[in-house]
C-alpha cells in the first residue's frame, strides 16, 4: 500500500517511544534456544537471524509514542485491510511505534471491525490509541464529493468535474482519449456518451482525471449488470450498444413510472408503420446543434442535417445523447406492454404525460396541453 506524505513540521524533536520492561534473562535464555534449535538442523545462520527477527518484534511490539504527534501523513485504509495489516501500515508510516500497540488498543474497540476504507489525517508519532480514535470515526475521512446528474452530456459532465475538483478540463479531456484505460465496453466504439454514470462520487487525495471517469464507468457496469443490459438486448433484438441509447432517449424525454411506457414507444416506433420508423425526438435535435437538450424546437430546427436528427433520419441517433441513469437504463431493458405510438406531455408543472395508439388520439391530446398553455406560465 502507497500512502501520500503530504509535509511534515520538524520544529518540534522526535518523541522517544515508551518501552515495556522485559527481564534482560528471558531475552538472552530464548537466543539460546534459538541457536541451539538452529545447530541441531543445521540451519544455522537463517535460522537464527530469524529467530532474531521474531524476538526483536516481539518485544518491540510494545512501544508506543506518548503523541500527540507531529506534521501531517494522509494514511490509507484500503479494501481488505485487517486491523494487523493497518497497524503494519501505519508503523511503516512513522504513524505509531509498533503494530502490537494498535492492535492492542483495537482490540477493546469494537468499532475497529467497522473502518471504512478511504483517506484519513494523520500525524508522525501519534499514540497509537490516538490514531485508531482517528479511523473509527467516519468524519474524519479525507474526501470530497461530487454529484453528477441524470441527463447530462459528456460536456456538461467535464464541466462539473473540472469545477468541483483540482483538476482542468482538459485534464479530463486527455484521459477520455484513452476509453479502454477508462474500462469503457467496446460497443461503446470509445465514445464515454452516456456512459459517465450520473451518481455522487467520492474524491480522495490519490485521486486522478482517469481513476474518477473510470470510477463513474464502474459504477455504469453496475447499473448495467443490474439491468442485465446484455441478456434484455438479446431478447428484444437490439445490440447493449442500441439499448444504451434507447435509455439515453428514456432519460431525456420521461420520468419516473412513465419511463418504461416512453420505451415501449420508443420500439413500437423503430419496429411499427405508424411512424415510418421516425423517433421525432426533439432532444435528439437539441443534441445535435450542441444546446441544452430541453430547449424548445422551432420549425428551422428540424431541418438540421444531422445523424442526430430524428425528424429526417429513420432509426436511432449514432450514439446515446446524454448520461441515463439507473430507472433509465431498467426501462430500456424492460420496457411497459403496450400498443401506444405518441405521447404528450399535458402538465408541465406535474409531468403529467398521457400516451396515445394513434394519431387522432395524440392530436386530441396536442390540443388538450395548447388549451393548458394558454392559462399557464409554464409554456
Amino acid at each position: 500500500m502507497t500512502d501520500q506524505i503530504l509535509g511534515d513540521a520538524y520544529a518540534e524533536p522526535p518523541t522517544t517511544p515508551r518501552r515495556r520492561r522485559f527481564g534482560a534473562g528471558s531475552l538472552k535464555s530464548c537466543l539460546a534456544v534459538l541457536v541451539a534449535l538452529a545447530i541441531v538442523l543445521g540451519g544455522g545462520y537463517f535460522a537464527f537471524t530469524k529467530g532474531v527477527e521474531l524476538l526483536s518484534d516481539r518485544f518491540s511490539s510494545a512501544e508506543d509514542f506518548e503523541g500527540p504527534g507531529r506534521g501531517k501523513v494522509v494514511f490509507e485504509v484500503e479494501s481488505g485491510d485487517s486491523v494487523a495489516a493497518m497497524g503494519r501500515n501505519l508503523k511503516d508510516l512513522g504513524v505509531i511505534a509498533s503494530v502490537e500497540a494498535f492492535t492492542d488498543a483495537a482490540a477493546g474497540e469494537e468499532r475497529a471491525t467497522a473502518i471504512q476504507v478511504g483517506f484519513y489525517p494523520m500525524k508522525k508519532e501519534m499514540a497509537a490509541a490516538d490514531a485508531l480514535a482517528i479511523l473509527i470515526d467516519p468524519s474524519n475521512l479525507v474526501k470530497s464529493t461530487v454529484t453528477i446528474p441524470e441527463g447530462l452530456r459528456v460536456v456538461d459532465i467535464l464541466d462539473i468535474l473540472a469545477d468541483k475538483t483540482d483538476f482542468k478540463r482538459e485534464a479530463f479531456v486527455k484521459a477520455l482519449r484513452k476509453p479502454q484505460a477508462l474500462g469503457l465496453p467496446s460497443y461503446a466504439g470509445g465514445n464515454a456518451e452516456g456512459y459517465l454514470f450520473p451518481s455522487t462520487y467520492d474524491v480522495g487525495p490519490k485521486a486522478t482525471p482517469r481513476s474518477i471517469l473510470k470510477a463513474m464507468v464502474d459504477r455504469w457496469k453496475q447499473a448495467a449488470a443490474q439491468a442485465d443490459l446484455e441478456g434484455a438486448a438479446e431478447a428484444l433484438g437490439y445490440t447493449p450498444a442500441e439499448l444504451m441509447i434507447v435509455a439515453s432517449l428514456v432519460e431525456a424525454e420521461g420520468r419516473g413510472d412513465d419511463m418504461g411506457k416512453i420505451a415501449r414507444v420508443i420500439y413500437n416506433r423503430l419496429e411499427g408503420n405508424e411512424t415510418n420508423g421516425l423517433l421525432q425526438i426533439d432532444a435528439t435535435i437539441n443534441y445535435a446543434m450542441e444546446r441544452s437538450l430541453g430547449v424548445g424546437l422551432s420549425l428551422e430546427d428540424l431541418k438540421v442535417d444531422s445523424p442526430y436528427n430524428t425528424y429526417q433520419n429513420t432509426g436511432l441517433p449514432p450514439t446515446p445523447i446524454e448520461a441515463p441513469g439507473d430507472a433509465a437504463i431498467a426501462a430500456a431493458a424492460n420496457p411497459t406492454e403496450g400498443d401506444w405510438f405518441y405521447y404528450v406531455t399535458v402538465d408541465l408543472r406535474t409531468g403529467e404525460t398521457k400516451f396515445a395508439e394513434t394519431y387522432d388520439e395524440f392530436l386530441g391530446y396536442k390540443r388538450e396541453f395548447q388549451k393548458y398553455c394558454e392559462t399557464s406560465d409554464a409554456c
